[in-house]
């Protein structure tokens, strides 16, 4: 256990610069090396996807925080787009994790390898709106619908929404280092309504001792501790980083985890 748990905390130390970096949770690659490493402890290997996900999730809520709170300081969270997104965040990531937890896991895992690979495309070949500011707040009940979506499609894939969120604000002509701060935020709304929505779905007896539904305790919160003390690195490095790069940073990023998903089966 106690490798173990170094390893949570390597994870999370990476996953709290990504969340920095990228306006995600690191729930991406955390989802890939959770659903190759719980097995060794004793998840069940049925389970292991799902524990993986959900575990990731709960780790994404003091990430996103701790993200979202650097980059506050530096002015980066349009808090009134959060405002309007947060509704459609909640409920799409309860209903999301509703969904995920009667799909079969290795199902799962394709859907999250492919979603990877569709989020990656996305990224490289979009080009963001012209004719907008750079400084101007997304807001309106298409935000809220947008949420929604957001939030169940992240809930699936055990991801704090970043590579929805970020190209979607991109889009809307924020700077894309605003538009990371501004996810980061929205990702605490998905990682808590999604790992409840996972805690209070599953089976009974879904996983073994230190578990609450799907989510594995020593994972969520080996790498929540080190994702929060790591997330004010990547942040710094993203206001320094040209958009474009940052982009493909992104992109690069998206496709190695889910040819790593791929290579599992």
């Amino acid at each position: 256990m106690a490798a173990s748990i170094l390893i949570f905390l390597l994870l999370g130390a990476v996953a709290g610069v990504l969340a920095g970096l990228l306006g995600v949770g690191g729930g991406l690659v955390l989802v890939a090396a959770l659903a190759w490493l719980l097995p060794t402890l004793g998840v069940p290997q049925e389970a292991a996807m799902h524990a993986a996900l959900a575990s990731s999730l709960a780790s994404i809520v003091l990430t996103a925080a701790a993200s979202a709170r650097a980059h506050h300081r530096r002015g980066s969270v349009l808090w009134p787009t959060v405002a309007w997104m947060v509704p459609g965040l909640l409920l799409g990531g309860w209903l999301g994790s509703g969904v995920a937890v009667r799909i079969d896991g290795d199902a799962l895992r394709w859907i999250v390898a492919g979603y990877c690979l569709l989020a990656a495309a996305q990224l490289t070949f979009s080009r963001p709106r012209t004719g907008v500011g750079a400084d101007l707040a997304p807001r309106g009940p298409a935000m809220s619908a947008a949420g929604v979506a957001i939030g169940a499609v992240s809930a699936v894939v055990g991801i704090g929404g970043g590579s929805m969120t970020v190209p979607l604000l991109v889009w809307r002509g924020v700077a894309p280092v605003r538009a990371v701060g501004t996810s980061s935020a929205c990702g605490v709304a998905i990682g808590l309504a999604s790992a409840v929505g996972y805690a209070m779905h599953a089976p009974d007896g879904a996983l073994p001792q230190f578990s609450v539904g799907y989510v594995y305790l020593p994972a969520a919160i080996g790498v929540a501790a080190a994702s929060v003390l790591a997330a004010p690195w990547g942040t710094r490095l993203a206001h320094r980083l040209h958009g474009t790069t940052l982009k493909r940073v992104f992109a690069v990023f998206l496709v190695l985890v889910g040819l790593s998903l791929m290579l599992k089966g």
